[in-house]
């Protein structure tokens, strides 16, 4: 998954952190169907995730109202409902509102 292109801040990040049960049974499934959905999602602007021992994904948003309308989305209540009782051992979601970004890429000849 490549770096997501943002706009210009402001924008808003949610970083959901978490740490995954043993079990995997539809997990997989569930989460390219909520990145499906996000991506459809009014305000969406990108996404970025990683997984180790801690999983980490960063999606952007243009807006707190957007963040809201995401976490009251019918299909993604069921999935938080599922992670809960299935898929995290813990987990951690913050709201941030981006300020200022830069970046770098290098191009190879």
């Amino acid at each position: 998954m490549p770096i997501a292109k943002t706009p210009t801040p402001p924008y808003y990040a949610v970083i959901f952190t978490s740490i995954r049960t043993p079990v995997d049974e539809g997990y997989s499934d569930m989460a390219a169907a909520m990145l499906a959905a996000a991506r459809k999602q009014p305000g969406f602007l990108g996404v970025e995730n990683a997984r180790e021992e801690v999983g980490v994904t960063v999606s952007y948003w243009d807006s707190l109202a957007s963040i809201a309308a995401w976490k009251k989305d019918a299909e993604h209540l069921i999935a938080q409902k599922l992670g809960r009782e299935q898929w995290y051992a813990s987990y951690k979601t913050r709201i941030c509102r981006v300020e200022r970004d830069y970046e770098f890429t290098a191009y190879l000849a």
